[in-house]
């Protein structure tokens, strides 16, 4: 009788266990499913608000009206260390795009601050969790260019803009 009750417990106990991993699976998928609306939410984000001036498609650095994406990318994530912070500053910058604050100073010198846009806020939050989380389309010229101009850690070459 005592084996007896120990078997239904142990199948009782493999049972719960095999739940419990379809359970843990579903919410898995669920995640996953949720990140990638998500990712898809944040690209096209991207394509509506950034891209217009902030084109990977230029075919020349001559040609292009703001730098690239993939360019506030690296700087932005040379300042700061994890996800959280460079959210959180990519959405400061965008809600309020002043001098005092800008990372990017050859942009400045070159475009000029950003012009204020009326962007939501949680809108720019999914479009900078989808730029900390996926790589972003460069313009062809952009490896070159960046060799060329920052070829010393990040700093600009003496005696350019």
């Amino acid at each position: 009788m005592r084996n007896y009750i120990y078997l239904i417990f142990s199948g009782l106990l493999i049972l719960s266990c095999t739940d419990s991993n379809k359970e843990s699976n579903a919410i898995t998928s669920e995640l996953k499913k949720e990140n990638q609306v998500e990712s898809s939410q944040g690209l096209d984000l991207l394509q509506k608000h950034c891209y217009i001036c902030h084109s990977p498609e230029s075919s020349s650095h001559d040609e292009i009206i703001a730098p690239p994406m993939a360019a506030i990318k690296m700087r932005y994530k040379m300042s700061y260390e994890n996800e959280q912070e460079f959210v959180d500053a990519i959405v400061a910058w965008t809600m309020n795009p002043i001098e005092e604050n800008a990372l990017m100073r050859g942009a400045i010198d070159r475009f000029k601050v950003m012009p204020k846009q009326l962007f939501d806020k949680n809108e720019m939050r999914q479009l900078a969790i989808y730029m900390y989380q996926n790589d972003l389309s460069e313009p062809t010229w952009f490896a070159a260019h960046q060799k060329e101009m920052h070829a010393n850690g990040g700093k600009r070459r003496q005696g350019m803009p």
